[in-house]
């Protein structure tokens, strides 16, 4: 187990009430992100933590199989779709390059709070593509940390101590420019709060 896996195995049974605090912004990203769904889609919620996102769309799709490095939130994420009766989405403790997923298997994925916390986020980003179908959708939040100069030497540092996972500092138009790169085009992009700096992305494979 890496040290970022130990980190979110034990900031797991806190994550509800960190993500859930700012109520409003968490209900705006589900509800502009429902708006780019359609109930034949396959969906992968990529790093999904606890099922906060999952589980409010599991009834706008077809089938959502989500992946988190965390075994303990994706436990936490199961027992909470169990309760729900939830039968659509499959939870399971695993990376992005799980070769059990295949080339153009999805029609959507969702990246919500991951990319900032990537070593190399254009092999991810290229991993994404190639498994998104023709015209698939990337969606995702992403703090821009970088806006707020401080903040983001303070994160920077708190990574290099191994206080908290490293964090890329990125500005609005470097995390714009990056998802470009990975052949994408924007559809739509805006904040999803302009204080807290989280860029809300939705991008075409092309």
């Amino acid at each position: 187990m890496n040290k970022s896996e130990q980190f979110w195995d034990k900031t797991a049974s806190q994550y509800d009430q960190i993500e859930q605090k700012d109520q409003q912004t968490y209900l705006q990203l589900i509800e502009r992100t429902k708006s780019h769904l359609n109930t034949s889609d396959v969906l992968l919620d990529y790093g999904c933590g606890t099922g906060l996102i999952a589980n409010e769309i599991a009834t706008d799709v077809k089938t959502i199989h989500a992946i988190d490095i965390s075994s303990n939130m994706i436990a936490i994420a199961t027992a909470k779709a169990n309760d729900r009766n939830l039968t659509n989405i499959n939870y399971a403790h695993a990376v992005i390059f799980d070769k059990r997923y295949t080339k153009g298997s999805f029609d959507v994925i969702l990246a919500f709070h991951v990319l900032h916390l990537l070593e190399d986020e254009h092999i991810v980003l290229q991993r994404i593509n190639d498994l998104l179908k023709p015209g698939g959708l990337l969606i995702s939040a992403t703090p821009c940390v970088g806006e707020k100069l401080l903040l983001g030497r303070f994160l920077s540092f708190a990574g290099k101590i191994g206080v908290m996972p490293h964090i890329k500092s990125f500005k609005v138009p470097h995390l714009v420019e990056t998802i470009e790169k990975g052949n994408f085009s924007i559809v739509e992009a805006d904040y999803l709060k302009k204080s807290s700096q989280e860029y809300f992305i939705v991008a075409r494979k092309h």
